[in-house]
C-alpha cells in the first residue's frame, strides 16, 4: 500500500505535537492559567469563579487569573474558550447558560459546546432560592401558587435574561405547579432584583450569592429553595418539592472545561489542584458561605451531567417556545 505524503505529513506532525504537549504535561503549569468567566463581574458565577481560582492558585503553584466577558449570553468568551490553544493554560467557567442552554436559544451560536470542550470535573452546585419583597403579601410559598392559579399572568417576575438560570428555573416551577406569572427578563440579575426590592416585581428566582446580602438585610424574603435537599446555608428553609410539587429541582452548576484535545495528563494536573482546593477547609467554608456545595466529580461524571442538562432544559426551551431576542 503506497502511503499518501500528504497524509503521512499530517500524520506525522500531529504525533510531534501530541508528543511535545504531553512532554510539556511534565512540567505543566509553568505560567499563570487564564479563568474565562462568560458573565460580567460581580454576579454569582463571578463570586465563584473567584473563590475557587484563589483556592486553586494556592494548590497549583501558579495565579488562576479571572477574565469576564458576558457579551452575547456569554457565547462569544465561550468561543474564545473552544479556540484557545489545547495546553492547560485556558479554562472555562462551564455552567448551565453556556453549555446546556445557549446551544438551545441561538440560532447563531457557532460552538458545539458537548464537542468543543474536554470536561475537567464538576465544582460546585447551589440551589436558587424563591424571593419575594419584604411588604409582599405573600408568606409562604403556597400562598403565592394559590394566588398565581386564581389570577394568571397577575404575577410578574424578574429575571437575568432570557433563558437564564432564574429564568428557567421559574418556567419548570410554573409547569410542575400548573401557573402562569409573567416574564420580565433583565440584563443580569442586578437590575432584576433592584427592582424586586423596589416591589416592581413580585417574585424572583435567583442565586443564592446574586441575592445573599438582601436576604440577609432584610430587604427580600425568602420563601423556598429549588434543590432537592435543603440548603446548610438555611436549614429551615423548605425545598420546592417539600412543599408539594416533588421531583421539581434545578440547581446552578459550576465546572472546569479546557479545549477538546488538551493532554490528558494536563487535564488531570489541573483536576487534582482542583479537589485538592475543594477539599481545604477554607474553601469548603467559603463556599458555604455563598449556598455552594464543592463536588469535584471525575470527567466521565461531570460529561455524563452535562449531556443530561443539555436534554432537559433543550426540552423546556422547546415547549416552551423560546428563542433568543
Amino acid at each position: 500500500m503506497q502511503l499518501d505524503r500528504r497524509h503521512f505529513t499530517i500524520g506525522f506532525a500531529s504525533t510531534l505535537l501530541g508528543t511535545t504537549a504531553l512532554r510539556a504535561s511534565g512540567t505543566y503549569p509553568t505560567k499563570p492559567i487564564k479563568l474565562i468567566v462568560p458573565y460580567a463581574a460581580g454576579g454569582g458565577t463571578d463570586t465563584i469563579a473567584r473563590v475557587i481560582a484563589q483556592g486553586i492558585s494556592q494548590a497549583i503553584g501558579q495565579t488562576m487569573i479571572v477574565e469576564n466577558n458576558g457579551a452575547a449570553g456569554g457565547n462569544i468568551a465561550t468561543q474564545q474558550a473552544a479556540n484557545a490553544d489545547r495546553d492547560g493554560y485556558t479554562v472555562l467557567m462551564a455552567n448551565q447558560g453556556p453549555m446546556v442552554v445557549n446551544p438551545h436559544l441561538f440560532k447563531s451560536m457557532k460552538v458545539d459546546t458537548l464537542k468543543a470542550f474536554d470536561p475537567v470535573t464538576l465544582l460546585a452546585s447551589a440551589p436558587l432560592v424563591i424571593v419575594v419583597p419584604k411588604e409582599s403579601r405573600f408568606r409562604e410559598l403556597k400562598e403565592m401558587i394559590a394566588y398565581a392559579k386564581a389570577n394568571p399572568e397577575k404575577l410578574t417576575y424578574g429575571s437575568a435574561g432570557n433563558g437564564s438560570a432564574s429564568h428557567l428555573a421559574t418556567l419548570l416551577l410554573e409547569k410542575a405547579a400548573g401557573v402562569k406569572a409573567l416574564h420580565i427578563p433583565y440584563r443580569g440579575a442586578g437590575p432584576a432584583i433592584n427592582d424586586l426590592i423596589g416591589a416592581k416585581t413580585d417574585f424572583m428566582v435567583t442565586t443564592f450569592p446574586s441575592i445573599l446580602g438582601q436576604i440577609e438585610g432584610g430587604l427580600v424574603r425568602p420563601l423556598a429553595v429549588t434543590s432537592r435537599a435543603r440548603t446548610s446555608l438555611y436549614p429551615d428553609l423548605s425545598t420546592v418539592a417539600e412543599l408539594g410539587w416533588a421531583g421539581y429541582e434545578a440547581s446552578a452548576w459550576y465546572g472546569f472545561v479546557v479545549p477538546a484535545g488538551t493532554p490528558g495528563p494536563v487535564v488531570e494536573r489541573l483536576r487534582k489542584a482542583t479537589l485538592d482546593a475543594l477539599n481545604s477547609p477554607l474553601l469548603k467554608d467559603r463556599l458555604g458561605k455563598e449556598g455552594a456545595a464543592p463536588i469535584g466529580n471525575s470527567p466521565e461524571e461531570f460529561r455524563r451531567m452535562m449531556v443530561e442538562e443539555h436534554q432537559r432544559w433543550g426540552q423546556l426551551i422547546q415547549s416552551a417556545g423560546l428563542k433568543h431576542d
